[in-house]
């Protein structure tokens, strides 16, 4: 497969544009930028806090790079045209074919830097999504010099849970993380170690570390659509917005009420829960053992059924069904396009899906992306977590 070298003077304006947005919105500062003078073809790994990092990272160096993106993105953009024109890659979030593995190895092969988010998804509560198990193979197989670009900061800017932008200081530090003789004389378990330590995140102890306020940064509502676990007594789908800043419990009362540091404290009854990534966890844990213990191993839905009309750049609806996620797969039953359906979608080595709190999640199957919205929105949050807990399962 033949290398798409960008246009340049596409590539100059995206960059401006990207500037603009990193300096007033995101206010990044670079720590070090170990690619600004690199030569040569070189791989570059990055974290995903938020939907736009790559806006942080496309400045750092005056070379076109290749960015890989997620093919929903690419194709609900109304700016396809200027993105095929700086040479983007799309591909399928959590699945690599040997088409986008060709794609990826022309550019390095070509001598030019290439830009991967290994994650895949932008987190949803201040923790990393795992890196799939096939990047340290990947990143062998291209054999070319690793750059690790940490940014710290840009998930309290965008926050997957709610809309807009919170302006705040976020920071960068690009350095190499292998050199291509490191990567080639490195085995597997090495390659992992080390670029898990790299890219795997906490956005709130960071935060912690860093103190810094962000506009807006105490509103959470939206939040309740992540946290829809009740920590005090453990009902499910009680916790609502109680203003801008508080997030309750309907069940008992219990209370959290966030600061302008996007910590939580206590009001009332329970503990204190003062990192919304540990609720998290607590929720995924608690799930965990349900599944592992047989108590609970279907969920199902009726939903709304979107896909992407590629000729208008956006999902469109295409019909309605019964989704049901079990620990093999996604059973789908109802009429999409018009007719009758009975789909069924292996999940076996599925870490995660594309998804939005509280609104939809995506089952990719081949090329095509089915976009579900449930008919109660908070269920999104739930299918999200077992998906990855099957995943966890299935690998122990």
């Amino acid at each position: 497969m033949a290398y798409q070298k960008p246009n340049k003077l596409y590539y100059r304006i995206t960059q401006a544009a990207a500037w603009v947005v990193s300096t007033l919105m995101f206010k990044r500062r670079f720590l070090r930028n170990e690619i600004k003078r690199a030569n040569g073809p070189f791989v570059v790994i990055a974290n995903h806090q938020a939907s736009l990092d790559f806006v942080n990272l496309i400045g750092a160096t005056a070379r076109p790079m290749t960015f890989v993106i997620s093919n929903s993105f690419y194709n609900t953009l109304p700016i396809k045209g200027i993105m095929n024109k700086i040479g983007v890659i799309p591909k399928q979030q959590f699945q690599t074919t040997l088409k986008d593995m060709k794609a990826i190895k022309a550019v390095v092969d070509s001598g030019q830097p290439v830009v991967i988010y290994p994650a895949g998804l932008m987190c949803e509560d201040g923790l990393s999504t795992p890196i799939p198990e096939a990047t340290y193979k990947f990143l062998k197989w291209l054999n070319v010099d690793v750059y690790m670009a940490r940014t710290q900061g840009s998930y309290f800017v965008m926050p997957k849970w709610t809309g807009g932008m919170r302006a705040g200081r976020t920071t960068i530090d690009i350095y190499r993380l292998f050199s291509r003789e490191e990567l080639a004389a490195a085995d597997l378990e090495t390659v992992k170690q080390k670029t898990d330590e790299a890219l795997l995140f906490d956005a709130y102890r960071e935060q912690e570390t860093a103190m810094v306020k962000y506009q807006n940064n105490h509103n959470i509502v939206g939040l309740e659509n992540v946290l829809y676990q009740c920590p005090h007594c453990e009902a499910e789908f009680t916790m609502q917005a109680e203003g801008e800043s508080v997030i309750a419990c309907a069940a008992c009362g219990f209370r959290q009420e966030s600061d302008a540091y996007g910590f939580l404290h206590k009001r009332g009854e329970g503990a204190e829960v003062r990192y919304v990534s540990d609720w998290s966890q607590w929720i995924h844990r608690k799930l965990k053992e349900k599944l592992k213990a047989g108590k609970e191993t279907v969920l199902s839905t009726k939903a709304a059924i979107h896909m992407i009309d590629y000729a208008k750049n956006k999902f469109v609806p295409v019909g309605s069904g019964t989704v049901t996620l079990s620990p093999t797969g996604f059973f789908i039953e109802g009429e999409i396009a018009g007719e009758a359906t009975t789909l069924t979608v292996p999940t076996v080595n599925v870490p995660c899906l594309p998804f939005s709190p509280g609104k939809y999640f995506e089952i990719q199957h081949g090329s095509a992306i089915y976009r579900c919205l449930p008919e109660d929105g908070r269920l999104v949050m739930k299918f999200i977590r077992m998906i990855k807990i099957f995943h966890e399962l299935n690998n122990e």
